[in-house]
């Protein structure tokens, strides 16, 4: 299924038109969207295209259409449009700003096209519905030759991106930090998470390697200090890690949030929010950290809203229910176990896992101010100070706002394969 689009670049909205949407937000309801992800693969430089998969969440509970805008100046080829959770193809067309306003893009621009996808089904409650949009775009100003190199460049608003060069490429500059790997065997990709709040206006260089053939690698005899460095107490860092790998962080999709409680409880209600693909697995495992206490669990799928079974096991009811957790087992040993349907080949289920936790250890009061003290391995974390608190000490850089209720958030992202250690200290009102 594809559909060939074109329109001539017209001009942005007026200075004065963005002035009047932010000055009546309430009036324009914007389209609500999380967790999305866009992956650039540059095409032969002779097209000027490149393929455009895009992974977003529709998250306005009740809407039974996604309104992805199309750029001006660009030639789209739409080639799919997929539900994440079924593996279904969708329904969509491509419909005018007013077209996408009547069928409800409140906010939508009169001189913007729009791919119009229909839901399999409204958004839940409280949930999502997760796409995958499909699309190649020829844009002779964003992607070009330039001398002996190839040159991309774009303002990229999506706060996580990838971009993969054409098979036999080198990369020789990018004007952001940026993770690189191979993608393929053969075609070297970059990634970043996009900490700032505003577009990053992306350029990246590369030539082509000359006589290039595709490698053969080998795996040699590991050498004794092999197998990643990951030794229970952490990895040598004397030697060389040979055969270690690493998942993109801006693909990685966790989010958690922690919502302290007062300090007295040393105890924090938080929500974590998690992603399974793999075609079989029926259950998520919650290992409880050394120290902590879990209680009230409970978790939901966010693509259809419905509860989930959880249960708290520790020692032998792990080992009676051939729970493996990759570790050995004890007394003290606890996991909150949630059980779902086992996910179907080209399938898969977005959870919301709810719980609270007590640890005294790391969340206390000291000298009368509020002691928080926790590592973040996720890419995305949150934390929100109780009622009464304000904040006086924070580690790890972070955007700081305030909750509907008053109290105050800090947000971070960890672009970083490594966990960050927070530390915050607040003081009463």
């Amino acid at each position: 299924m594809k559909y060939l689009y074109q329109k001539q670049f017209q001009n942005a909205l007026s200075a004065c038109a963005l002035l009047t949407i932010l000055l009546i937000p309430h009036i324009l309801k914007a389209q609500n969207d999380s967790d999305s992800y866009t992956r650039y693969e540059l095409l032969d430089v002779s097209t000027q295209s490149f393929r455009i998969i895009y992974d977003v969440s529709a998250v306005r509970s009740g809407d039974v259409y996604y309104f992805n805008t199309l750029r001006k100046g660009s030639e789209h080829i739409v080639d799919a449009v997929i539900d994440r959770k079924t593996g279904q193809e969708l329904e969509w067309t491509i419909v005018d700003g007013n077209t996408a306003m009547k069928n409800g893009l409140n906010n939508a621009d009169a001189g913007t096209d729009y791919l119009q996808i229909k839901l399999l089904a409204p958004v839940p409650e409280n949930g999502e519905a997760r796409l995958r949009i499909d699309k190649t775009y020829k844009d002779p100003s964003g992607y070009f030759k330039e001398g002996d190199r190839i040159v991309f460049t774009r303002s990229l608003g999506i706060k996580r991106n990838s971009v993969v060069l054409p098979p036999g490429y080198e990369l020789l500059s990018c004007n952001t930090p940026v993770q690189v790997e191979m993608f393929d065997s053969d075609r070297v990709k970059v990634s970043f998470i996009n900490v700032s709040p505003g577009a990053v206006n992306l350029r990246i260089e590369a030539r082509a390697i000359p006589n290039y053939n595709k490698p053969v690698l080998l795996r040699q005899d590991a050498l004794p200090w092999d197998e990643y460095q990951q030794a229970p107490e952490g990895r040598d860092k004397s030697h060389a890690r040979l055969n270690y790998s690493f998942t993109e962080r801006a693909y990685q999709d966790r989010e958690i949030v922690y919502f302290l409680q007062q300090p007295e409880t040393h105890s924090f209600r938080l929500y974590h929010d998690y992603t399974e693909p793999r075609s079989g697995v029926n259950k998520y495992l919650n290992v409880v950290r050394a120290g902590s206490k879990a209680s009230n669990p409970s978790a939901k799928i966010l693509d259809t809203g419905k509860a989930l079974l959880v249960e708290t096991l520790k020692g032998d009811q792990i080992t009676a229910k051939e729970i493996d957790l990759g570790t050995s087992v004890t007394d003290d040993t606890e996991v909150v176990v949630i059980w779902f349907d086992a996910v179907k080949p080209g399938q898969s289920i977005r959870l919301r896992i709810e719980e609270t936790y007590t640890d005294p250890s790391r969340y206390l009061i000291y000298n009368n101010e509020l002691i928080w003290d926790r590592s973040f391995g996720r890419p995305d974390n949150a934390v929100v100070l109780p009622d009464g608190w304000y904040l006086t000490t924070n580690s790890i850089p972070a955007t700081i706002d305030q909750t509907e209720d008053g109290k105050t958030r800090l947000h971070y992202i960890n672009d970083r394969p490594e966990e960050i250690d927070v530390f915050i200290k607040a003081r009463r009102k």
